[in-house]
Parts: C-alpha cells; structure tokens; sequence
C-alpha cells in the first residue's frame, strides 16, 4: 500500500425542509453555513454545507434537502449515525442548550471510554457529541451563538452498520490505511495515523436488520481525505485492485471526488483538501449568496427560481 486516507473530509446527510435544516444547524448548533450551493447531479435541490468558521475540511456536516422522500430505513450498509467532536468538559452545555431548544437526546454514555450524548436532528438524522481532547484542525466561528469553548470540531468519526465485517475491514486495513484500534459492544472501531478524532470509523456486525435504504435523516455518503489529485488516482487504483469499481475522478470546483461503494455497500467517497471553499467567496463572506459552479452558473435563473429562501437569503 502506497496511498492511505488521512481521515474524514465530510459527511453527507439526507434533509427534509431545508429551512428548517439551516435553521438547526446554524442557530442550534452553531455551526457556519460555508457554502450554499446546488446538488450538482441535481440542481434543483439545494447542497448545503456546514463546517467551522473557516470550512476547514474534516469539520463538514453537508446536506441535500429531498423533502419529498420517505424517511431513511436504518439498515446493513448504511452509515447509522455521525459522531460529532466536542471539548471536553462541553457535554452539561449541550444538555442544558438541548432542553432549551427541544431538541431530542438520549442519557449520556461511554464508548471507547469517551462521554458520549447521542441525539436526533429535526428529520431523524442519528448523531452523538463526544467530548475529545485531540488535537485537529479547527477554526471557531466568532458569529456563531455557541461559545468557542463548546463549538463542535468536526467530525469524531462515522458508525456503520454492516452484514459481514470482513470484507470492510479487509478494505480498510488492506487498502486505506486503518489499524484496527478496538471493539467494544460489538463495535470494531480503526483508526487511520493512529487514529484520534476526526480519523476513525467505527462498525458493527448486524445479522438481524434488513439492508437500509436512504431517505430523510439519513447518511447519503461518507467522504475521506486525500491530499492532492496525485495521491486520490493512486488511491483509487487501489480500490480498484480490491475488487470495487470507483468512479473516474470528477470536479466539484472546491474539492475534487471519486466515489465508490465499499464491499457491505455504504457509499465512500475520496475528496481532495483543496482547492478550498474559498476559491469563489471571500473567507468573510462564506454561505452567504448561491454560489454555482462555473458549468452551472448560465441556468442560474432557473435554479434560483426553484429553490425556497433560507434564512440568509
């Protein structure tokens, strides 16, 4: 193995309402709305991307709102739920800010030996705030109604729910770079670089659940990071040599993508750190008008015409 991720770039979700999506994420947890944009395989729906102060990658919770589908079934081969980092000492904050704004949470517990709060966006999406003290990449959000010192940093790494583990962990030990790091109630939990947060998926065995199916509050892909173009066409021949079928490399203007299905079926992605979100806006200025990509920007009339106004607009 020559090629390895370096972790998680961002995650992609399923929405319901996208106002009330934005609504959430930005005023409830305080997250910066870096980028809104279309989904460029389907411009009518909007693709909005929320992430630190400075979209800092591995700190990027993303969302196509498809209001009209049904509600996710949580099922083998789907990402299940999206572990969020925290400082430590953040936990009572958040408990005491959910109470406030009625959002839904479950007792606080341990995992790894981590204080862990797991809790469900407006539109069902599984999440867990994990007090971390690892160091990683970060940039707080100064008009963010969260204090600095209880922000979210990002993602703490991605839980899946899979038939068979081997085949995955063949994947990711033989072809990604993870090490197996632990199991803990039968979840096997591998870390890239030695693991930490924001470099660690976690995976669960489960032979009584059907396959899951995407919808509303659900996990569309999980996307990993590779440095440069060079390093994603090296990666993605690996992937090819274990048997999978990667996509051709495709520009998404801020990163560049190739996707592929891993052997239990949830979808990966490979993504690029840069160029950077911002390549199109002024660093002070991200999220806050549409932005299109170059190839997309003469159907602006149209596109705008279908998509509802969001809180900034």
């Amino acid at each position: 193995m020559t090629s390895m991720v370096h972790g998680i770039h961002h995650v992609t979700a399923i929405a319901g309402d996208a106002r009330e999506n934005w609504a959430f994420y930005t005023g409830v947890m305080g997250m910066r709305l870096v980028k809104k944009s279309v989904n460029q395989d389907d411009p009518h729906t909007y693709h909005l991307f929320y992430a630190d102060g400075a979209g800092t990658p591995g700190t990027d919770l993303t969302f196509f709102p498809w209001a009209q589908m049904a509600p996710t079934r949580l099922g083998t081969g789907l990402t299940v739920e999206v572990p969020l980092a925290v400082p430590e000492g953040s936990l009572p904050y958040w408990q005491a800010r959910f109470d406030r704004e009625g959002v839904a949470y479950e007792p606080m517990e341990r995992r790894f030996d981590e204080k862990t709060l797991p809790f469900t966006d407006p539109h069902g999406l599984r999440l867990a705030l994990v007090e971390s003290a690892d160091a990683r990449e970060w940039v707080s959000w100064e008009a963010s109604p969260v204090p600095p010192e209880h922000q979210v940093r990002g993602m703490h790494s991605v839980r899946l729910w899979e038939r068979r583990l081997g085949p995955t962990e063949t994947l990711l030990t033989g072809y990604m770079g993870f090490d197996h790091l632990g199991t803990e109630d039968n979840w096997h939990r591998y870390g890239v670089e030695g693991g930490g947060s924001g470099k660690m998926v976690e995976v669960q065995e489960v032979h009584d659940q059907a396959p899951g199916r995407w919808g509303t509050g659900g996990v569309h892909h999980v996307a990993w990071r590779v440095k440069d173009d060079e390093e994603e066409i090296e990666l993605s021949e690996q992937i090819q040599d274990a048997g999978l079928a990667p996509t051709q490399q495709i520009d998404r203007f801020w990163f560049k993508s190739v996707y592929f299905r891993e052997p239990g079926s949830v979808l990966f992605e490979l993504a690029t750190d840069g160029p950077g979100f911002d390549r199109d806006e002024d660093m002070s200025r991200l999220g806050e008008q549409l932005i299109l990509p170059p190839w997309l920007e003469p159907r602006r009339p149209e596109i705008e015409a279908a998509l509802p106004p969001l809180g900034t607009s």
